[in-house]
């Protein structure tokens, strides 16, 4: 049983690259000839200016910024007001874009496809009847899937403080123990250790449950003899960390014991595949198919992991449906195979990892040994 409750010491904070964001995005926009965006999706708006607040739309131009906002976080938006323009909307944020469009004298603005429903564009167009709003797609979300160092940093110290919180709570865990309340503690622990929110909903699952892959935890007990599986996650600076581990309490049932050690060479398999230059598909076939050859092909039916930044689930998705995506120095994704069984279990194991040109690096460092798994 681990036995380490120390905290992760804080370290020196690395600055996001905003400018260099906001440069990569103009030559984007200018290569598609587009010369101003309204940026609606809160995390895009946070990425660009580092504000997270959420709520405010961000206007982009080719030399300008306009963050459109209201009271509530005006004086957090305060410290940007020396390189971007900070309106205050006392009406809706529909009207206050209207206003801004029309003071610029501005006839067509982009505005992001993936984010804007159609209620938004109703109300802004209505706003703004002299304005046609373009909605593009792929404009934002191909520059987050690259991290940079400070990204890369949060992401490290949110996998820091998950471990921490999950090493403490396996110490509190007994049988008879309900899911919601390991669920609960293992928040509590995350949450006095720096995590602002889950990065996810807690899935907590005991016994047969584990075989349900999003399950989300109930009154469902611990039981001696069965397995339980833990997938939880830590957000810092607004960027998010994701791991499972399964295990045992006490004896490991033949079957979910069985699965464990083909899940964990698949996700072994999988890693060692993790480079700068190779296929998202090509790493989910080193998993899917040493699980396919142990005969438990049909129980793995989800994608092998996804990109995590400000999204829990984000670019690149790591699936084995072509064509695929081209990996890249500087992704973060997921690495996570499972085996499920109805009316016994499942098993998965997952942890972070960083692309870089030469392999993968891992950010996290719990064991995945099935003794080590072992309550």
């Amino acid at each position: 049983m681990p036995t380490s409750t120390r905290r992760p010491s804080p370290s020196r904070q690395t600055q996001p690259d905003l400018p260099g964001r906001l440069s990569r995005l103009r030559k984007g926009l200018k290569a598609g000839r587009v010369q101003w965006l309204l940026v609606t999706n809160p995390l895009d708006v946070g990425y660009l200016t580092g504000f997270m607040g959420g709520d405010s739309y961000l206007l982009l131009g080719p030399s300008g910024l306009t963050i459109i906002s209201d009271f509530r976080y005006e004086e957090e938006l305060a410290h940007l007001a020396v390189r971007a323009r900070v309106v205050m909307r006392s009406g809706s944020i529909a009207a206050a874009v209207g206003s801004e469009l029309s003071a610029r004298r501005l006839r067509r603005v982009a505005i992001q496809a993936e984010s804007v429903t159609l209620a938004e564009r109703a109300a802004l167009e209505k706003a703004a009847p002299g304005v046609t709003f373009s909605p593009l797609a792929g404009l934002i979300q191909p520059l987050r899937e690259v991290k940079d160092a400070s990204e890369v940093a949060n992401i490290r110290a949110a996998a820091k403080i998950q471990e921490a919180a999950l090493l403490a709570t396996l110490r509190t865990i007994r049988a008879g123990q309900s899911e919601l309340e390991v669920a609960a503690r293992l928040e509590f622990e995350m949450k006095s250790r720096g995590s602002s929110v889950p990065a996810f909903e807690t899935i907590v699952a005991a016994r047969a449950n584990g075989s349900l892959p999003h399950y989300r935890p109930q009154r469902t007990t611990l039981a001696s003899g069965q397995g339980l599986l833990i997938d939880w996650g830590a957000t810092v600076g607004g960027y998010r960390s994701d791991m499972t581990r399964t295990f045992a309490i006490g004896k490991w049932p033949a079957k979910l014991r069985e699965i464990y050690t083909i899940v964990l060479d698949a996700h072994l398999a999988a890693a060692a595949r993790l480079k700068a230059g190779a296929r998202t598909t090509d790493v989910d076939a080193a998993a899917r198919g040493l699980i396919s050859k142990a005969g438990y092909g049909k129980h793995f039916g989800h994608g092998l992991g996804h990109g995590i930044g400000l999204n829990i689930h984000e670019g690149p998705r790591l699936a084995h449906q072509p064509p695929g995506t081209e990996l890249r120095p500087g992704m973060v994704v997921t690495i996570e195979p499972g085996i499920y069984l109805p009316g016994v279990g499942g098993v998965r194991l997952e942890n972070d990892y960083l692309v870089t040109q030469r392999g993968a690096q891992c950010l996290c460092s719990l064991p995945l040994d099935l003794d080590w798994a072992t309550l």
